[in-house]
């Protein structure tokens, strides 16, 4: 009989995925909001720094564990598709999901390239990492806007992504959540 759940190695990194995400995110509407010099002055250059340490550090290990995680699903699949799902249904969870994948790349990649490409650190807890690219002002600002827009993608996906899991949940009641719940 074949499992109807993700491994639980998949489960964990969906969640731990999602945890670092919401906090990058978080971090990251601070700096929308804010700019590094309102965050300078509202929070001081301590906790300002440590934003942007652990917001880049949260980004590389995104990046990582999503490499992993399209190394784990490839080799060990996905659970079969429930038979309560429309083809409607099917077509939109498999879309919102492989478009999520290609955001949470794309994402850390550009946020990556753009603070190399701005001369700032690429910082990984207490290690700075290559830059891949050289130093320019005007790629810079082209790759955070990217970045910016990936992250807008992100938040949208992750919206269609919970709404569907709790109308599954609370609507259908189909079983759809145990596939990736980390509890019974």
């Amino acid at each position: 009989m074949q499992e109807d759940r993700y491994s639980l190695p998949q489960r964990l990194l969906h969640w731990g995925i999602a945890g670092l995400v919401a906090l990058a995110l978080a971090a990251g509407i601070l700096f929308f909001v804010f700019g590094y010099d309102g965050l300078n002055t509202t929070f001081g250059g301590a906790v300002t720094n440590a934003l942007y340490k652990y917001h880049k550090t949260a980004g590389v290990l995104v990046l990582g564990l999503m490499l992993l995680r399209i190394a784990l699903r490839l080799s060990l699949g996905a659970p079969p598709k429930l038979e309560s799902l429309t083809p409607q249904e099917r077509i939109l969870s498999t879309a919102v999901q492989h478009l999520l994948y290609l955001a949470l790349i794309a994402l850390p990649v550009f946020g990556w390239l753009a603070t190399a490409a701005g001369g700032f650190p690429v910082e990984f807890f207490n290690w700075t990492l290559p830059g891949l690219i050289g130093k320019d002002k005007v790629l810079s600002e082209i790759l955070f806007t990217l970045h910016g827009l990936a992250a807008l993608a992100v938040m949208l996906l992750l919206g269609l992504h919970i709404a569907g899991a709790l109308r599954h949940w609370l609507i259908k009641r189909d079983g759809v959540m145990r596939r990736m719940s980390l509890f019974g």
